[in-house]
């Protein structure tokens, strides 16, 4: 199962004006992902998702540059269905066959940020391809769900205190029993955020599981202000608090809190994790799967909640192939319980290709198909596509 090309394609799709919103990353006008496509000797072709950022834009040139110039002559040619050892042979680089003969890493300089996530598409595309060369789920060749449904979550939540507890409101009458909102550096200070959580709890009554995150936007101080007020508003969790670098800092909040630490969407692969977990800094880890190393560290990362007895819950917020992985890494692990699901403006997961969001008692049902389950819209693609020298992107 020889590959035979591998492709990086930037989708830029501008946002019509009532799909958009405003929080600490400024006001998300477009929506951007990189959908990677590997095709192999045998006309199987797998379809995996890279992001250049954990909001909803982001320039994906970069992405592009090092799939297709320093990634792709690395495995083409090579058997694809050797999953772990390609990842093994991109992240070590030129030391790979050293280091696999070792038995230890030796990764290259570009072993944290956009170089980790190129690999993620990559080895997202690879597992698709596993699937359906098995006819399969990648959930079945991981071993089946370990549950019947994973509780989902309707993440948004950018509203002012008059407004935040019709929008999550919203969220809860399509079906979640569970709701996220956004809070910190756009509120201006921690009573506003303190503020708008006792509105939006309010609103939805103490049935729902309510979320908050922050962005990483509060200084440490602020944060245990914060934790502190919002004891008594049952918040499930409380979502990067302080900036992902300050592992000191966020362990800090979590000692001073009564509320649960979610953090990991701005981490890169398995070390990332288990420096957070030495910290002694989380309790539930949220993985992006087109950002830390694709489903295979994904797995990995999985194995350590698991062994600290953490939650996983995958963050998502990008393409429905990245939705399918995190959702089948969810149902996969014992630790996986919860879902997001993103209620922002969001092209990617809801237009580029069929996918079953429907909810049952608050529930998603484990994927189906073979690999991800999920095939772009060839007409979508062309029509968001940027130029191969996209080095910005071209007017609409």
């Amino acid at each position: 199962m020889k590959i035979r090309d591998v492709e990086a394609t930037w989708l830029h799709c501008p946002l019509p004006e009532k799909k958009r919103h405003t929080s600490d990353f400024g006001h998300m006008t477009a929506f951007d992902g990189v959908i990677v496509t590997i095709r192999t000797h045998e006309g199987l072709v797998g379809y995996g998702e890279a992001k250049a950022g954990v909001g909803s834009s982001g320039n994906g040139a970069a992405l592009v540059t090092i799939i297709e110039n320093e990634l792709r002559p690395l495995i083409v040619g090579e058997d694809a269905r050797n999953i772990s050892r390609l990842w093994n042979r991109m992240m070590n680089g030129s030391r790979a066959e050293l280091a696999e003969r070792l038995g230890r890493p030796m990764p290259i300089l570009g072993r944290r940020g956009i170089h980790v996530a190129a690999i993620s598409g990559i080895d997202l595309a690879l597992w698709d391809i596993a699937g359906k060369l098995r006819g399969c789920s990648v959930l079945e060749l991981v071993g089946g769900a370990c549950r019947d449904g994973v509780k989902a979550y309707g993440s948004g939540g950018w509203g002012e205190q008059g407004a935040i507890g019709a929008e999550l409101e919203r969220y809860v009458a399509q079906g979640y029993k569970a709701v996220k909102m956004r809070f910190g550096a756009m509120d201006g200070r921690v009573e506003t955020s303190l503020s708008r959580v006792r509105a939006a709890r309010d609103a939805i009554g103490g049935e729902i599981e309510l979320m908050a995150d922050a962005h990483g936007t509060m200084s440490v101080a602020q944060a245990k202000r914060f934790c502190e007020g919002a004891a008594e508003l049952d918040l499930r969790f409380v979502e990067e608090p302080v900036m992902p670098d300050d592992r000191a800092g966020l362990a800090e909040v979590r000692t001073a809190s009564a509320v649960p630490i979610a953090a990991g969407e701005s981490e890169f692969t398995r070390f990332d994790f288990a420096e957070l977990i030495d910290r002694r800094a989380v309790d539930v880890l949220q993985p992006d799967l087109a950002i830390t190393g694709g489903f295979s560290e994904g797995l990995k990362i999985a194995a350590l909640c698991e062994a600290h007895r953490l939650e996983l819950a995958p963050h998502c917020w990008g393409s429905a192939i990245s939705f399918r992985a995190g959702l089948t890494l969810a149902f996969a692990s014992s630790a996986g319980v919860y879902m997001e699901v993103p209620m922002g403006g969001d092209p990617l997961l809801r237009e580029m290709a069929s996918i079953d969001l429907k909810l049952k008692n608050g529930l998603l049902a484990p994927p189906a198909g073979p690999g991800w389950g999920i095939e772009p819209d060839p007409k979508f693609l062309k029509r968001f596509a940027q130029d191969r020298d996209c080095a910005k992107p071209r007017s609409k």
